[in-house]
């Protein structure tokens, strides 16, 4: 029997959805429970010479959620404590879209979190402005809106700024500023801010969002986080490095291909 045109079309479409619905479930059972620690060094300009090894653990997109459950929550924050950080910083996105029942699981989940100098948490873009904070700040964490504090380790000053999601321009984030030492730390959700901090000269920022793209494809990378500047790892603008973590949970589809979730652990070191 002769084979026509549609008959290989039919094949070929059939071959492609099938690699597709393979993809698909490989990304939701088993990719994006592949929870991984990166361990990076990161280089910063102006790094006072006492600070140089400082550890920091970063913790990003949670997304407490139906697929990210508490358990799996409290398995990534005892994973990051294990790794002995200095510090714990958490970078928003405690839950999906608000959702209000997995405010307090969430928060929960985070209590095992310490470290000698402390965790603090920022908001991002799916954290309401009142309930997801003051769940965080009562379960231990330093809660960061639009905000400064100062720590003292090895006897250096080091500055941490925590910004909203939704504080983007730089007349906005310089009053944070006033006054700071030259170990300043922006937490700042969204890469995009990274302009702003080059403009500020702030050494470091600490972001997540991008999820790392979530599902990166061959050949194309990460279609939906291309409008990022650093999408995932490690990036810079003048004398200013970005780490961008590729996060915990999952948004939209609760699938990660070829993008792990992580825990990230930052070794910091003079530029």
């Amino acid at each position: 029997m002769a084979v026509t045109r549609r008959t290989v079309l039919k094949a070929f479409a059939a071959t492609a959805a099938g690699a597709i619905a393979g993809a698909g479930a490989y990304g939701f059972f088993d990719e994006r429970r592949q929870l991984s620690v990166t361990h990076s060094r990161v280089r910063v300009a102006g790094l006072s010479p006492s600070l140089d090894g400082l550890r920091i653990g970063f913790l990003t997109d949670i997304h407490c959620s139906r697929w990210m459950s508490p358990e799996d929550v409290r398995r990534a924050a005892l994973q990051l404590r294990d790794e002995q950080p200095d510090m714990i910083v958490l970078g928003g996105d405690y839950v999906t879209w608000g959702d209000r029942t997995h405010v307090k699981p969430s928060a929960e989940a985070l209590e095992v979190l310490s470290a000698p100098h402390g965790v603090f948490g920022i908001l991002g873009n799916h954290d309401d402005d009142r309930d997801m904070p003051a769940a965080l700040a009562a379960h231990g964490v330093t809660m960061l809106k639009d905000a400064r504090t100062r720590l003292t380790i090895k006897g250096e000053r080091v500055d941490l700024v925590g910004i909203r999601f939704w504080t983007k321009r730089q007349v906005d984030i310089a009053p944070l500023l006033r006054g700071a030492s030259h170990n300043v730390i922006l937490l700042a959700h969204d890469p995009r801010r990274l302009a702003e901090a080059a403009a500020l000269k702030i050494p470091l920022v600490l972001s997540g969002h991008t999820h790392g793209g979530q599902v990166v494809l061959p050949l194309v990378g990460p279609v939906a986080a291309q409008k990022f500047p650093v999408v995932a790892g490690i990036g810079s603008r003048d004398n200013t490095t970005m780490f961008v973590s590729r996060g915990l949970g999952t948004v939209y589809v609760p699938v990660r291909i070829n993008c792990q979730p992580e825990i990230a652990v930052l070794t910091l070191r003079s530029a």
